[in-house]
């Protein structure tokens, strides 16, 4: 069992035991059990608001060995536009509705919703349905909203 509670900053030459690839959800949590694919059970106990992003190591506090934080592929919806101005609109948008979102210069990336996937084609975006890391904007998890 890990007891995780200590985030080091990312270290390319640091000497882990184990990668733990956790959605953009799981990233948010404080306080979480999750189960690795090999069974073994790792205990997150981190400071309230801690966000883990790619790469991060958090170290165990039993045995000091270090555990690296990788970004898991899930269900997403990637956004692109025929033009900046367009992309910028959905932005926008999708901020009102407080949703996580990945903003990059070429394309949005938000999690799967019906909703949303109408909204975006009717103000005429291009919506691929796919498999690939989520990144969101640190900041929408503080105050999300379900809708």
């Amino acid at each position: 069992m890990l007891m995780l509670t200590q985030r080091k900053s990312p270290d390319a030459n640091a000497v882990v035991s184990l990668t733990l690839s956790l959605t953009a959800e799981e990233r948010t949590r404080s306080r979480h059990r999750f189960e690795t694919e090999d069974g073994r059970v790792v205990f997150l106990r981190l400071p309230r608001g801690t966000v883990l992003r790619d790469g991060d190591i958090l170290q165990d506090e039993t045995d000091d060995s270090l555990i690296r934080i990788a970004v898991k592929p899930e269900p997403v919806l990637t956004v692109s536009a025929a033009s900046p101005l367009l992309l910028m609109r959905a932005a926008y948008h999708l901020g009102n509705r407080h949703v996580p979102v990945e903003i990059t210069p070429s394309y949005l990336r938000l999690s799967p919703d019906a909703v949303l996937h109408t909204m975006l084609t009717q103000l005429g975006l291009k919506i691929t349905e796919e498999i690939a890391p989520f990144q969101p904007e640190l900041g929408a998890y503080g105050h999300h909203h379900t809708h």
